[in-house]
């Protein structure tokens, strides 16, 4: 057993408090737990230290909660680190422009959480990534600029997270935790961390192995989606209705697990975590050619549906070419202003090659942020029937509830649907796609 380091101030340090930290530190918070969240963004902290949430799906008061306890404090001061008994590590892991992982962050922060790293201490690693990156990569850095030894001096695990946002039925104590250490001793550490504030966790063999589960996870959704979209095509060309047959189908009570057609795929773990083990596994002599043809086929989406509008406006006189369109939603998934690899960019980005003027609605994403090229601090329109009039065709991305879709169909008169949201009794000519 790998002893505690005595006199921490805080029992747990959060560092990187997006929408994987902010949750587990108001969870470990709720809980009981001194908790310190770090973050090297200034105008992050700020906003959280004012009991502000940044996520539009977790409410300020919960943050304001939590704040007035004392038992939760935010500061971009790593020196602070060295006040935690344990530290998690929740920070992105992109893709390179060749679709081989970006480990930088995880690297950066193993590099700021090291010198301040003493006898006893705990590292968790919740970002996901491919086998052996803990183990390896990770625990390389903490070693190199600690001078302390994993599993002796300190614990070192990986537990992924499990954040479904905008998900009200996910609740960060009732979601089972996958927790793996890098050795036995190291495990029983982790499992004590999380078992103050997850009621079920699930012991793997090692990191890797728990490495190996959330990348599983992940590809199951994606190569299901992909599947999904190719029957929606083939479907489609035979006057089926992928929707209809899908409701049919669910109602098996064995044997078959509902997934949804849409514009493409998008967010921070499905579109990018196969290509990990995808780039993992060539180091094996391996060829994931059913991860990479699932991949081919949620990217081409976004073609289907422009294509779709085009072939739509063609058999009405009308065209692409000067035509106002509107893209409702650039959010990846309903009820979050998160638009990370958000297929309606590609949309969007198609559309105006092809001449459209463009614009789009979002209740969640008011103005767009930097990073997407000359969709930049573009604003999401106003919400009116004077100017909904204005547009001549409208694509539906994302299927936020809180959209007037019955509106939408009444003013725009050709729309787009690709997540089968809009009536169909409306006066909007309606293509799905």
């Amino acid at each position: 057993m790998i002893p505690k380091p005595p006199h921490a101030r805080h029992e747990v340090a959060i560092v990187g408090l997006g929408y994987v930290g902010i949750p587990l530190a108001l969870g470990f918070a709720d809980a009981g737990c001194r908790v310190l969240g770090y973050d090297a963004d200034e105008g992050r902290l700020l906003e959280l230290q004012q009991g502000h949430s940044p996520l539009v799906h977790l409410p300020s008061e919960r943050v304001k909660k939590a704040l007035a306890t004392g038992r939760l404090e935010f500061t971009h001061d790593k020196d602070r680190l060295s006040e935690a008994e344990a530290v998690i590590i929740c920070v992105p892991t992109p893709l390179r422009k060749h679709q081989d992982p970006d480990l930088s962050h995880i690297l950066q922060a193993g590099g700021e959480v090291a010198p301040h790293l003493r006898q006893g201490m705990l590292v968790s690693l919740e970002s996901s990534t491919y086998p052996g990156t803990t183990r390896e990569e990770l625990r390389a850095v903490l070693e190199k600029e600690s001078g302390l030894k994993a599993g002796t001096d300190f614990a070192l695990v990986f537990s992924p997270e499990r954040e479904d946002p905008g998900n009200h039925q996910s609740v960060l104590g009732d979601m089972p935790k996958v927790v793996g250490g890098l050795t036995p001793a190291c495990l029983e550490r982790g499992k004590e961390l999380y078992g103050r504030v997850i009621k079920h966790l699930v012991p793997v063999k090692d990191c890797d192995t728990a490495e190996a589960v959330k990348l599983t996870e992940n590809i199951f959704r994606f190569i299901n989606i992909a599947l999904v979209n190719e029957l929606k095509r083939i479907y489609s060309s035979m006057g089926i209705d992928i929707w209809e047959v899908i409701e049919a189908a669910k109602t098996k009570p064995f044997g078959f697990m509902p997934f949804y057609p849409g514009p493409g795929v998008g967010g921070h773990c499905i579109p990018i975590d196969p290509y990990y083990l995808t780039w993992k596994a060539k180091e094996y002599n391996y060829d994931t050619r059913f991860i990479e043809l699932a991949g081919q086929i949620n990217r081409s989406m976004p073609y289907y549906a422009v294509n779709h509008l085009l072939e739509a406006m063609n058999a009405a006189g009308l065209p692409l070419r000067g035509a106002r369109v509107l893209v409702l939603g650039v959010a990846y998934k309903p009820g979050i202003s998160d638009d990370r690899e958000s297929p309606s960019y590609e949309i969007m980005d198609l559309l105006r090659s092809k001449g459209a003027e463009v614009e789009y609605y979002d209740p969640y994403v008011l103005r767009i942020g930097p990073g997407h090229n000359h969709w930049s601090d573009r604003h999401s329109i106003p919400w009116s029937d004077h100017e909904l009039k204005t547009y001549h065709a409208a694509i539906v991305c994302t299927a936020h509830r809180s959209v007037k879709y019955d509106e939408l169909a009444d003013h725009v008169p050709l729309i787009v649907d690709t997540c089968h949201v809009v009536p169909r009794d409306r006066r909007a000519k309606i293509v799905d796609a």
